[in-house]
């Protein structure tokens, strides 16, 4: 971040100039994991890398509709092109839609802890935040955010499974909330970690007829974890064409690459191999969060790439320790850390340094 005490050289919106910048995970050196970002630690199947060097016309400008890709995620869906928006990552599409209904004075709701991008998007779009705290066990309070809707309220996010402590909704959970939200409100359902979830009773926006029941929902999904396309930045939305075409009018025209369309696609043809390697993943999340259950850490359940440590005052401290022994965790000050699942040879580290870090709860 700059120096807050340097001037700008000309006027910035004061609440612009207070907003830190979005934080990425931070790297990892050459003998540590970095389990920071919540990535796919999978290399990219041969079938992708074919299908990104056959993209060859980079002199030429990519189709703005990402047209292939919306018919295909379209047919999944049971809906048409128009009822699918493709952007360079699920979170460009919130911003999006944040700045398609919500102006100065607006209120959009959200759960905190939740995602960290949420409150700047909010402010950006000219909104006031209102962070509803989450329940004991670190997920969404949502009879609290349904009591918290005023006539100022314009958006709500709900994340399932929530980043960053993991924890899904119920499609029961979600009906009886959404039974309360007036029906010009729009809920943002943020399904990044979707494909990560094993729980059968959890909230899935692919389930037929949800969609159809709730025109004010619109669900988000992305390509970055699951499929392996973070460094490719795509991600899409499915709902009501009308609020969909709200969102395509704020867009930055041209952000999705030819060369991410194409390794969508390819991923898409290539999801029986790809879902393969979540469940692998499933299983050593289910490992990992067992194991650190068993060194005394109170770790909530977790249907995501991603366990919480609740560390609170130690949250840095905690990170600390783990960095220094090779792990590099996302820590958030005062509340808790959190880490990805990685590679297989990280779990056993990352079961020893939280045994390691625990007594810090207590320093």
């Amino acid at each position: 971040m700059t120096d807050a005490a340097a001037a700008a050289p000309v006027k910035i919106r004061p609440e612009i100039a207070s907003l830190p910048p979005y934080k990425q995970g931070k790297p990892a050196g050459a003998d540590a994991f970095k389990l920071s970002s919540n990535e796919n630690p999978f290399p990219p199947l041969p079938s992708l890398i074919d299908a990104l060097q056959a993209e060859t016309t980079i002199n030429r400008y990519p189709d703005a509709t990402a047209a292939r890709l919306r018919a295909r995620i379209a047919e999944r869906y049971d809906t048409t092109p128009d009822g699918v928006h493709i952007a360079s990552g699920s979170v460009a599409i919130i911003a999006q839609l944040l700045l398609a209904v919500a102006a100065p004075g607006d209120e959009v709701i959200y759960a905190w802890r939740s995602f960290e991008a949420y409150p700047g998007l909010a402010l950006v779009a000219g909104a006031q935040s209102v962070q509803v705290p989450l329940t004991a066990d670190f997920r969404h309070d949502l009879p609290a955010m349904a009591a918290a809707i005023t006539d100022r309220t314009r958006a709500i996010i709900v994340c399932s499974p929530n980043n960053p402590t993991g924890g899904v909704l119920t499609r029961t959970e979600v009906e009886e909330f959404l039974a309360d939200v007036p029906s010009d409100v729009l809920v943002i359902l943020d399904e990044a970690y979707a494909e990560f979830v094993t729980s059968s009773d959890a909230v899935n926006g692919r389930d037929a007829g949800f969609l159809a029941a709730h025109p004010n929902v619109i669900m988000l999904r992305t390509f970055s974890k699951a499929y392996g396309l973070a460094g490719l930045r795509v991600g899409y939305a499915v709902g009501h064409p009308r609020v969909l075409d709200a969102a395509r009018s704020t867009a930055i025209p041209l952000s999705v690459t030819a060369q991410a369309e194409s390794a969508a696609l390819a991923s898409l043809d290539a999801e029986d191999e790809l879902l393969e390697r979540v469940a692998i993943l499933v299983d050593r999340r289910e490992r990992l969060v067992a194991g650190v259950r068993a060194t005394g850490w109170t770790v909530p359940d977790t249907e995501a790439n991603f366990l919480w440590l609740p560390a609170g005052a130690a949250a840095l401290a905690v990170a600390e320790l783990f960095a220094d022994g090779g792990i590099i965790t996302r820590p958030f000050a005062g509340e808790g850390v959190r880490i990805s699942v990685g590679e297989e040879e990280s779990i056993d580290r990352v079961i020893d340094l939280a045994a390691r870090a625990l007594p810090l709860l207590n320093g």
